[in-house]
């Protein structure tokens, strides 16, 4: 299938033709008892020959029979050339090593189904089967060649995946990870192996070296109706409790945003400030 990026710089048609970010590594067993890392995640890796940038993209999972169900959103990101990008996902509270310095903490999760989000966790990736896609938005995916897909792996016993069949069961010990390049093949392009989580080294969970969260907007508490923002922020996003989309919006540091017009009770506001991204409640009373 077609992957489409924007480019950084100047480069040729074929460059472009070259640079993709895909799907590079699977692990499931997170948290497991005898897991031998205590989160699922899901890896990245730009195999083009040129840097690329996803902004809007999404992760998106369904198990193996039924159809997708949740996502995770993502910052914009730009990965060079054999650049790998580390997502932690859900865990199970038990295994045996934490994940070094993952880029993403998912602690957002979303439903299709209108339910409300999921915080504080990341998506539950089904143990031997299922299906993870890359999606260039959050549009649920309906297969591995919807329009919004840029990747698409369907593993163990799934219904839907790329080529001629799925990739292989991971287990609470082993991955699932490409072999080298991308032949829109899932039981050719994955092979089982221990895994090796990789990431671009830096963090992606709002925090800095010292610990320090980056902040998204000044008062939790809105009793005037007004929310002031912290920082510089892109893909701004208001949710009810529910999982409905209130606002989208940019913001600029010590900007204000009106939200008298919304019923008085609790909120989810996330957005995406130093390329990291952030979520935070707020209650307005």
């Amino acid at each position: 299938m077609k992957k489409f990026f924007t480019l950084v710089g100047c480069v040729s048609a074929l460059a472009f033709s070259n640079a993709q970010i895909v799907i590079n590594e699977v692990y499931t067993g997170g948290g497991v008892l005898g897991a031998a890392i205590t989160s699922d995640f899901i890896e990245l890796k730009n195999i083009g020959a040129a840097s690329a940038t996803l902004s809007g993209a999404t992760i998106q999972y369904g198990s193996a029979a039924g159809p997708f169900t949740q996502y995770n959103e993502l910052p914009t990101i730009t990965l060079g050339p054999g650049q790998t990008y580390l997502i932690q996902q859900a865990s199970g509270g038990l295994g045996i090593l934490n994940l070094l310095n993952p880029n993403l903490i998912v602690d957002v999760v979303l439903n299709f189904d209108g339910t409300g989000p999921l915080l504080g966790v990341g998506i539950n990736l089904g143990l031997t089967s299922g299906k993870v896609a890359l999606a260039s938005n959050s549009a649920q995916v309906t297969g591995p060649t919807a329009s919004n897909v840029l990747d698409f792996v369907g593993y163990g016993i799934s219904n839907q995946f790329e080529g001629s069949g799925a990739a292989p069961s991971p287990t609470i010990l082993n991955s699932i990870s490409r072999t080298a390049g991308d032949t829109n093949d899932n039981d050719v392009d994955f092979t089982i192996s221990l895994p090796t989580p990789q990431s671009g080294g830096v963090l992606a969970t709002g925090e800095g070296s010292t610990g320090a969260k980056n902040t998204l907007i000044r008062n939790s508490r809105v009793n005037n109706g007004v929310i002031v923002f912290a920082a510089d922020a892109e893909q701004v996003k208001i949710y009810s409790f529910t999982g409905q989309l209130l606002r989208s919006v940019t913001a600029k540091a010590g900007g204000a945003l009106n939200v008298a017009d919304l019923p008085n009770g609790n909120y989810i506001i996330s957005g995406s400030v130093n390329y990291q991204p952030v979520s935070q409640k707020f209650v307005k009373l």
